[in-house]
């Protein structure tokens, strides 16, 4: 019989790249279930962003094989994950699993989606079906779709899982807290812009991918359970601000018609009259705010971390 580490050499090399903050409970169940996996070539890289909690000591004690990485400069989602994939690239990673802190993952979800991602030359990125972790058999998304408008959503959110997603699938673009990309896409179409700094950026990945010929799976095989948004989900008013700076950018990078751009354009003047005129709308108001000064930064070209 093959040894482990013959049948390891003969598999492609699956670097999972984590970024924690302060999120030492989440970051440690998380790789509780990676250290569970089936996959026999998989490693992972954690992202430290100055964590004071406790999460570097208590990874190395629980997790000694795991590499920890420090953040220098926090850069957000997309800066601070890129330093991850160019280490895991460094490291002859053949897929980068970039990954979120607070997802729990099926012993078997890396290796079905390695399974899925090596059918074809031309699959480059792959995702698992996410559940939403408070609710075992609800969906959180079954990959992401994208319209004419490039307005994007989660396919699936929200549905009780009855068998309706079986086959792996072409889709537009998959979650940012469970993405798998091939190092060939990273050297062709390059890594996260780090403009968007948070909100947009994977869409934006994904988008740019397709437009290069890569093809995008949701593999409904690989299980995995997400902490981060549940159905009642009620996002702050950060949110608000990076999804109407990036929406715009996103259009503006990808060179949209101009009836797209003024179609947006039209949606947040109707959200913001809303939000300033109804009654109703008060508890909004920290949201308007927020929406009003990421149309200032798009116009101003100001990206990155919002300003305070």
């Amino acid at each position: 019989r093959e040894s482990m580490a013959q049948i390891s050499s003969t598999q492609p090399n699956v670097t999972a790249v984590i970024l924690n903050t302060n999120r030492r409970q989440d970051t440690l169940a998380c790789l509780a279930s990676l250290a569970d996996c089936r996959y026999p070539n998989f490693k992972t890289i954690v992202l430290d962003n100055a964590s004071t909690d406790g999460s570097n000591e208590a990874i190395h004690a629980t997790y000694p094989q795991v590499e920890i990485l420090p953040i220098t400069e926090n850069k957000g989602y997309a800066g601070n994950n890129n330093v991850g994939i160019a280490a895991a690239l460094e490291r002859g990673a053949d897929w980068v699993f970039v990954l979120n802190e607070d997802t729990i993952l099926d012993p078997d979800c890396v290796g079905r989606m390695v399974e899925a991602g090596e059918a074809a030359p031309q699959i480059g990125i792959v995702g698992p079906l996410v559940y939403h972790h408070d609710e075992p058999t609800i969906i959180q998304s079954a990959g992401g779709a994208m319209d004419s408008k490039l307005n994007a959503w989660h396919m699936g959110e929200n549905e009780p899982d009855r068998g309706q997603f079986q086959q792996t699938r072409d889709v537009d673009w998959i979650s940012g807290c469970a993405i798998m990309v091939h190092r060939k896409v990273i050297e062709d179409v390059g890594v996260l812009d780090e403009r968007f700094f948070y909100y947009w950026e994977e869409t934006e990945w994904c988008l740019r991918s397709r437009r290069a010929g890569w093809r995008i799976v949701n593999v409904p095989a690989a299980r995995l359970w997400h902490k981060g948004v549940q159905r009642d989900y009620r996002p702050p008013a950060n949110v608000s601000y990076y999804n109407t700076r990036n929406h715009l950018l996103m259009l503006q990078k990808h060179s949209a018609p101009l009836w797209v751009r003024a179609n947006l354009w039209f949606q947040i003047a109707r959200t913001l009259a809303s939000w300033t005129i109804k009654p109703k709308w008060r508890d909004q108001r920290d949201h308007r705010d927020a929406m009003w000064q990421g149309v200032r930064d798009f116009q101003m070209q100001r990206w990155g971390k919002r300003p305070a």
